[in-house]
This record gives C-alpha cells, sequence and structure tokens, in this order.
C-alpha cells in the first residue's frame, strides 16, 4: 500500500561515511521525507551528521536504532560486508531498503536479502545511480527501440590509471570482496547490462592481478599514499561474460593500469547498429552510407544529476508506488556476474553462472 501525497517518509541511515553523506544531501531537500535517524560504529560521527543534517537521533547499533526509531525506509550505505546483515535486519523490522551498490559481498548473501524483501512484504532497491543518466536512457530506448538490432557483443570500461583509494577499506577483500571490479566495475557493468536488457548470464572467465597496490610508492598521483600492507584487492580485472541469448560481454576495470588515461564507457554492437555511452552516439547504415548519430542536446541539471535521480525514484517507488530502474534482482544478477568473475580468476577456467 502506498502512502498519500501529504505523507512523510520516515528513513534512517545505516553508516555515516562519505556515501551516507550524499544521501543525506538529497533526503534533506525532498519534503516528503523525514531524517529520523543515523547508526555508525563511531557514534561521534553518526552524531556529527545529526548535527549538520538536523537528524534527532544517533545510534552506534543499527539495531537499536531499528528498533527505537521504527523507520518507514532505510538507506544502506556500510562497507561491503555489512550489506546484507544491516538490510535483512532494517527488512525484517519492517522498513524498505536502498543499498547501495554492490548489492552485498557475494550472490548468496544477495538472495538472503531478496528473500527477507519478499518475505517481509518490502521492497528492496539497489543503488545503481548510473542506470538514471541521460545517455543511458537514450541508449536503452534504442535498444528498445531495436535500432541496434540483436545486441550481439558489449565492451566495459570502467579504468584508472592510478586511482587506488587512500580512504576506507577498499584495499580489504575481507570487508569488501574485492578491488575496482566489486567497487567500480560494477558500476559499468550494471549500466551496460541494463541497456542490453538485462540478459540471463550464463558463465565468466575472467583474470585479476595485483601487481601495485600491494607495494609502497613514490608515484604522484591523485589519491598518494594508500594503506599497501593491508592491500588484499586486485589492481586490475578483465573478463567476458557469455548470456543466454548468445551475446558476449568484455569488461577491464582497475585501481591501478598503465594506460593513457581513465576510462569509464561502455559500447554495444549489435546487428543493425551499434552504441557508444561517453560520448553517446549511435553508429549505423543509412541510404547506403556509414552514418554517425549524436544527439544535439542531452538534459542537465536536475534531469542529469543520476544519483538525485536514483534517491528521488527510490522515495516515489515506496510512497507512491513509482516503478523502480533497479530493482533487488537486477543487483542479484549484476552480483553472480562478479562472482563468477573472480571464481573464474582463481580456478584459471570458465565457470557456469547458475
Amino acid at each position: 500500500m502506498t502512502k498519500s501525497a501529504q505523507d512523510k517518509l520516515r528513513v534512517a541511515l545505516v553508516g555515516a561515511g562519505g556515501i551516507a553523506r550524499a544521501h543525506m544531501r538529497y533526503y534533506q531537500d525532498m519534503d516528503d521525507v523525514e531524517m529520523v535517524a543515523v547508526a555508525d560504529v563511531v557514534l561521534e560521527r553518526a552524531r556529527d551528521c545529526c548535527e549538520e543534517y538536523e537528524i534527532p537521533q544517533a545510534y552506534a547499533d543499527y539495531a537499536e536504532m531499528l528498533r527505537q526509531a521504527e523507520p518507514d525506509a532505510v538507506s544502506v550505505c556500510t562497507p561491503n560486508n555489512l550489506h546484507a546483515p544491516c538490510t535483512i535486519a532494517a527488512l525484517d523490522a519492517g522498513a524498505h531498503v536502498l543499498v547501495e551498490k554492490p548489492l552485498a559481498m557475494n550472490a548468496r548473501e544477495g538472495q538472503k536479502m531478496l528473500d527477507a524483501a519478499e518475505k517481509n512484504g518490502k521492497k528492496l532497491i539497489i543503488g545503481f545511480q548510473n542506470r538514471y543518466e541521460p545517455k543511458t536512457q537514450l541508449i536503452k530506448k534504442l535498444v528498445d527501440d531495436g535500432e541496434l538490432g540483436a545486441v550481439l557483443y558489449a565492451r566495459v570500461q570502467a579504468l584508472r590509471r592510478r586511482g587506488i583509494p587512500n580512504w576506507g577499506v577498499f584495499g580489504r577483500k575481507d570487508l569488501q570482496g574485492g578491488g575496482p571490479l566489486i567497487d567500480i566495475g560494477v558500476h559499468m557493468l550494471e549500466t551496460t547490462h541494463y541497456a542490453m536488457g538485462a540478459p540471463k548470464p550464463v558463465a565468466a572467465s575472467g583474470s585479476t592481478y595485483t601487481y601495485i597496490g600491494d607495494k609502497p610508492s613514490n608515484v604522484i598521483s591523485h589519491w598518494p599514499n594508500w594503506d599497501y600492507q593491508t592491500y588484499t584487492v586486485e589492481d586490475l580485472a578483465v573478463g567476458h561474460i557469455r548470456f543466454a541469448n548468445g551475446a558476449m560481454l568484455s569488461i577491464e576495470t582497475s585501481f591501478a593500469a598503465h594506460i593513457e588515461k581513465n576510462e569509464w564507457n561502455f559500447t554495444l554492437m549489435g546487428e543493425k547498429g551499434g552504441a557508444n555511452w561517453d560520448p553517446p552516439g549511435l553508429f549505423h547504415d543509412a541510404n547506403d552510407y556509414m552514418v554517425n548519430t549524436r544527439p544535439n542536446w542531452m538534459p542537465n541539471g536536475p534531469a542529469a544529476d543520476a544519483f538525485g535521480q536514483k534517491m528521488r525514484n527510490f522515495v516515489d517507488h515506496v510512497l507512491y508506488g513509482v516503478e523502480t530502474l533497479s530493482p533487488g534482482e537486477h543487483g542479484l544478477m549484476v552480483q553472480k556476474m562478479l562472482d563468477g568473475l573472480y571464481e573464474s580468476a582463481e580456478q584459471r577456467r570458465e565457470v557456469r553462472i547458475d
């Protein structure tokens, strides 16, 4: 049952780091949202957020927060290893959940999260903001309208030349599940998969390499002095995904790689045409010529704020029943692809995706 327009969505947040503060900034500007509590293992950090964003209650224990604040919805903005327990606890407490990407540490955890949402009759949304980008929507419409024909191949890139995070726990596999593949690669992987029409993945082949992050470095970069002594994730991950419809996807993602420049893009190749994400364009044949078509103008301002669109869509989905672009089921499919690539890298062979 959806609420009426005059009701406010009472939202709590688990986590008080940078991504949580991004959620708070958008919630603060929504007339139909009331932030009621924040929980963080560092209580002082939660209190700082409460003071800055005028939130009444700070907690060190998210379970206590769920019991006492009784929120309608929860944003889970924690390290990956806490996505599943925090999300399941919030769903069991009767709250809808927006969980940041990736869905979980692995697909087994992700399935438990979806099961908890179904059991409790609550909505579980995954924080995939890139699918709200106008250029993503342009390509999705081209695919849906048949302008590309059957999509045969996708090339995905989320590459940093030297961008190892020097904050948080991004270098710890035990807390994150992996490195650039699960942290930044997931963004372009999910966006590409969505634009393709979310075909069913059936097999993965991947390789991972660590050669920079686990060593001290004097190279001048944007984010120097990362903790190389606790760095247990890959610097570079590459691989392929095969889909049930015969399509293939390749992915390249890195925190550190000897490349000319950072790359953040995907390309689709279809029977009738192809498309590129950044800059957006359609490549096809017309009047016996090979033609490149690019949009003359793309939305800007709030309409182009993908993160803001993600936050607004979550609230609209919960309060007013508006369809979401990023259901938990999509998060689980993406998680299975991530799992398959990591498993393949460990076993050094192609693996099946169930």
